[in-house]
């Protein structure tokens, strides 16, 4: 299977691109993830002509404007080309389908980077240059390697390059109103486990070819904006209940009573997710059902991820 482009910050990779000459390389990234993922490395300091090594810089506050500026020498001001590379790189970045940042970095942290007021440090900023990359690009994922050791954000994340890869193959076979219909019900128990699905189905309903491409691009804006929200276990649950109800002709009495026990143990924390997962798989394939074969909330992604397992 062809891998998914996914931009990041190259000292991830184990490029030797930070302030110091050193890099920052992420063995879960560049082991586990490599498998699956095309990284394409950035670095917008060195690529607006920073150098390596090179004076450090941080953000601070100036006139209620926030600019990127040398820590030891205020005079180096970087914020307008970062700002302008982003905006030069809109066309690559249209191809990714995700983006790993470097934490706390003035350039590329996503959230959280401090800014300085005097001497005070506030933890409110982002990067000027990840700023302008998301701003230019709503639909893309995007996360922090340090916040992909949390096992809820990490699957958040990938499920979401998976959804926006699997809406980029959809649209260059050919948008049609079919296409979009089986898009929404194949995604429609993901949709769940974070969300009513119901706003984003009568958004589907309204489509016409006369307006498909402007309703196509209100879809997806508004599943990527629903998926960021981390699929709780409550929702989860509702979504497993659910799915039992097209095994209900099916199941024996004992059968039945197992998957509502281990549905339950997950609901009180005993067990990960991915058991009552496996326990339905099981019964799907004994009991074929072609809308939970369809669906993709039981294979979202390559299980050697191994991302339920924790959840």
């Amino acid at each position: 299977m062809k891998k998914i482009p996914i931009g990041i910050s190259g000292c991830l990779l184990g490029q030797n691109v930070r302030y110091d000459g050193g890099h920052k390389r992420d063995s879960y990234i560049t082991g586990t993830l490599s498998e699956y993922f095309d990284f394409q490395a950035f670095c917008p300091e060195v690529e607006i002509g920073l150098g390596t090594p090179r004076p450090t810089i941080h953000l601070v506050k100036i006139d209620n404007a926030v600019r990127c500026v040398g820590i030891k020498d205020p005079e180096i001001d970087v914020t307008d080309r970062l700002r302008s590379h982003a905006e030069f790189q809109k066309e690559l970045h249209a191809d990714l389908c995700g983006y790993i940042l470097k934490k706390g970095s003035p350039s590329c942290g996503m959230e959280r980077v401090k800014v300085y007021v005097g001497v005070q440090a506030h933890k409110d900023g982002a990067g000027i240059y990840a700023q302008e990359m998301m701003r230019n690009n709503p639909l893309l994922p995007v996360e922090e390697e340090g916040r992909l050791g949390d096992p809820g954000l990490r699957e958040n994340f990938i499920q979401r390059v998976y959804v926006l890869h699997r809406w980029k193959t959809m649209l260059e076979e050919g948008l049609t109103l079919s296409a979009l219909t089986h898009f929404h019900a194949r995604h429609k128990l993901i949709i769940m486990s974070h969300e009513d699905y119901r706003d984003l189905g009568q958004r589907i309903a309204g489509a016409t070819k006369a307006n498909l491409a402007q309703t196509a691009e209100q879809y997806i804006l508004q599943l990527m904006t629903t998926l960021k929200k981390v699929a709780s276990r409550k929702n989860h649950v509702n979504v497993l209940q659910h799915i039992q109800g097209y095994l209900k002709r099916y199941l024996s009495a004992d059968d039945k009573a197992e998957l509502c026990e281990v549905v339950e143990n997950y609901r009180n924390g005993y067990v990960p997710l991915i058991v009552p997962l496996t326990l339905l798989k099981h019964h799907f394939r004994k009991s074929p059902d072609p809308y939970i074969e369809e669906s993709y909330y039981l294979s979202p992604y390559p299980q050697e991820l191994q991302l339920i397992n924790q959840l």
